[in-house]
């Protein structure tokens, strides 16, 4: 059974990707933080740096945006085979220019946005390249008899001086889906264009769909039976949303009763808790490190507990099948990008490490996010890259630890939101409770008075339950523990307890 989790809440929405009973992809989109990869804007070039190959240009952020030469060579030249070396940042920008630009990846710490001025609209089943004749299929569709079909309709219908990528959704559709996705995001480009006429710069001209949105368009297939969402008014949205993207599939969305906290209730919570360990056990007894750092991410695989029943060879290599199926799943539901590194257990066989590599390599196949295995190096590690796609789970949901100055990590301030919002509304659908003290460590209530006061003043109105915080030295610094209050009257006497 592969289903989709929708949790709505007021602080942020939440999304979990179940695939056969296991957790395989988590998504969250905080309200007032939202996503901007995929946002169309109209910038003014701020300045253009030779050295560097690169421009830097406004679009309305709080830092400049990064505009490399690769994504500024018009598409009257673009090519594969282009030597950037030879060309020249200058002839393409220059100083005070508008450009329409596209964001490709999200500002990441002091790093602002890195753009391009060759914009794709993603549709359902194909993404429109407006300034690019290129016609692409998906490597996950490797019939070539369903390629080729694909490839026929594809220059039958395409837009002139357009190109065209047909997604993995597209396999055995009809042209005329194909031509109503065309359509739709014709329209869109359409309005683009016309923005852009009367748009001053710095602007945004076109916003990406939100998560929920993005759900629905590119995870939402015939491969997922059910979708369950804990929020009436978004689950009246996402069956208006699936009438154009997936009418066939609509039936297969449900409101789940919001009295109930989803999440919890399937278990996912505690299954995201694991997600953030470095240490992850292998059912066999064995055991995998996962280590992230800024640079690259390096796995340990370690035998543990288990040994085997025949000889040394049999466990060696029963334990790295099982820890490449289960880093392969990590990979997707950390969402880890970058280089990677993995440290399987020394094989002998030569043979054993050719199986090894072809199981390692389907288990990539399932996640949607292109990796390249590189192969084995003389140290016998393995080599291998995944694309960077928005944040990490742990850059999320992780946060540096004051007391050890960084060397550590312990769980950020939006967890602890999200906890705190989860346990009131529990105690609003359950109790008759007027208000809950909450006891947090110094750190986490300082950061909560100073830069999230709105936030539980928002949760204290939606639930009518008064909130109060309180400072307890004995906990950990990223727990809580709440004390319910029958009348408010009652709160002199819950504090003096406390101290």
């Amino acid at each position: 059974m592969n289903e989709i989790l929708i949790d709505i809440g007021l602080y942020e929405n939440r999304v979990a990707v179940i695939e056969d009973g296991e957790l395989v992809e988590i998504f969250h989109e905080e309200k007032e933080n939202k996503k901007i990869q995929g946002n169309i804007y109209k910038g003014k070039v701020v300045n253009v740096l030779p050295g560097m190959q690169a421009a830097f240009v406004n679009i309305g952020m709080e830092k400049n945006a990064f505009l490399y030469i690769r994504d500024a060579v018009p598409k009257s030249m673009f090519d594969e085979n282009i030597n950037y070396k030879s060309l020249s940042i200058k002839d393409f920008v220059k100083q005070g220019q508008e450009l329409v630009v596209q964001v490709v990846k999200e500002p990441y710490a002091t790093k602002g946005a890195r753009i391009t001025t060759h914009i794709t609209l993603p549709g359902k089943y194909l993404v429109l390249m407006p300034c690019n004749e290129y016609i692409g299929i998906s490597r996950k569709i490797n019939n070539e008899e369903e390629r080729e079909r694909l490839k026929e309709m594809s220059n039958s219908i395409k837009p002139e001086e357009m190109g065209l990528i047909l997604r993995t959704a597209s396999k055995d559709k009809s042209e005329e889906d194909l031509k109503q996705d065309i359509e739709y995001l014709m329209d869109i480009y359409s309005k683009i264009i016309k923005d852009e006429n009367i748009a001053k710069a710095p602007c945004i001209i076109y916003k990406d769909l939100d998560l929920l949105g993005r759900i629905i368009r590119d995870i939402f297939t015939k491969k997922i039976d059910r979708i369950y969402i804990n929020d009436k008014n978004k689950y009246d949205e996402l069956m208006k949303s699936s009438d154009f993207i997936s009418p066939n599939l609509k039936s297969r969305i449900h409101y789940y009763d919001e009295d109930n906290d989803l999440f919890k209730i399937s278990g996912i919570d505690s299954k995201i808790n694991n997600a953030l360990e470095k240490k992850v056990c292998l059912k066999s007894g064995g055991y995998i490190i996962i280590d992230e750092t800024e640079a690259l991410t390096s796995i340990d695989v370690n035998t543990g507990k288990f040994v085997g029943s025949i000889n040394l060879k049999d466990t060696v290599y029963k334990t790295n099948i099982e820890a490449a199926k289960e880093i392969a799943k990590q990979l997707r539901l950390r969402n880890i990008g970058g280089i990677i590194i993995i440290d399987f257990i020394d094989m002998v066989n030569k043979d054993d490490e050719l199986k090894l590599l072809e199981i390692f390599k389907t288990e990539l196949k399932k996640d949607r996010i292109k990796t390249t295995v590189l192969g084995i190096t003389q140290l016998g590690l393995l080599e291998m890259t995944r694309k960077k796609s928005g944040n990490k789970l742990s850059s999320r949901l992780l946060s540096k630890c004051p007391c050890c100055n960084g060397t550590s990590k312990i769980k950020s301030i939006n967890y602890l939101l999200n906890k705190i919002e989860k346990e009131v509304k529990r105690i609003s659908m359950h109790t008759l409770v007027e208000g809950v003290v909450f006891e947090l460590n110094s750190c986490k209530l300082k950061e909560i008075i100073e830069n999230h006061e709105e936030t539980i003043k928002s949760i204290e109105k939606d639930y009518n339950i008064k909130i109060y915080m309180v400072e307890n030295e004995n906990i950990k610094i990223d727990d809580l523990i709440n004390k319910k209050m029958g009348r408010i009257v009652d709160l002199e006497k819950t504090l003096d307890c406390l101290h």
